[in-house]
C-alpha cells in the first residue's frame, strides 16, 4: 500500500489470514473505501484499515499455538476455531504468531484440543 505522501507500507499475508487463504483473483477484487483509508473485499467479507499496515509484528510460526498445529496438520483450522469458540482469522493469527493469546485463551485452546482428543478416543 502506498500513502498519499508516498510512504510504502506492506505486511506479510499471514497478518491477514482471510487474504492468505484467498485466491489471487479474489485478492485482486477489492475496492478502496470512501475516505481512502481502508480496503474492502466484498466477496471475502474482509476489511483492512490503513492502520493495520503500521503494526510491525512479524510472523513467528514457532510459537506454542503454531507448533501445536504444525504437529497435527490434519486439523481443519476453521473447524477447530468453531470448536474452540473463536474466529478463524484470530486462530490463524495465533498460529502464524501475529497475535499472542492470553494465558486464559491458551488454556481454552489446549482444553478444546484435549476434549476433542478424548472424544476421538471414545469412538
Amino acid at each position: 500500500m502506498q500513502t498519499d505522501e508516498g510512504e510504502k507500507l506492506s505486511r506479510p499475508l499471514e497478518a491477514f489470514p482471510v487474504l492468505k487463504d484467498a485466491s489471487t483473483e479474489e485478492r485482486m477484487n477489492f475496492r478502496i473505501g470512501k475516505f481512502g483509508d481502508d480496503i474492502r473485499w466484498e466477496e471475502l467479507d474482509e476489511d483492512i484499515h490503513i492502520s493495520s499496515f503500521y503494526d510491525t509484528t512479524e510472523p513467528n510460526p514457532n510459537n506454542e499455538v503454531g507448533l501445536i498445529f504444525k504437529r497435527f496438520p490434519q486439523l481443519d483450522i476453521a473447524e477447530m476455531a468453531h470448536y474452540i469458540g473463536i474466529n478463524k482469522s484470530l486462530l490463524c493469527k495465533y498460529i502464524y504468531g501475529i497475535k499472542r493469546p492470553s494465558e486464559e485463551r491458551m488454556q481454552q485452546i489446549k482444553h478444546s484440543l484435549n476434549v476433542m482428543g478424548q472424544e476421538l478416543i471414545a469412538v
